[in-house]
């Protein structure tokens, strides 16, 4: 994954607020890295609407 690719969100880990919940199967842009437990990288998505949050790697698939 890189900064500025398009990824979809595919599936969510955790329990989430139903704002997070409504962006499963979006689309959005790579904006930057977060550290998420100490042993792994979550990806800091924005969406068309403005909205940004992080996801787990494995939650998010690149579009083509």
């Amino acid at each position: 994954m890189e900064i500025g690719q398009k990824v979809q969100v595919c599936r969510l880990r955790d329990r989430v607020s139903g704002d997070i919940v409504n962006k499963l199967g979006k689309v959005g842009i790579v904006k930057d890295f977060k550290m998420t437990d100490g042993s792994g990288v979550g990806a800091i998505v924005e969406f068309d609407d403005s909205t940004a949050t992080w996801f787990f790697e494995d939650e998010l698939k690149p579009v083509s």
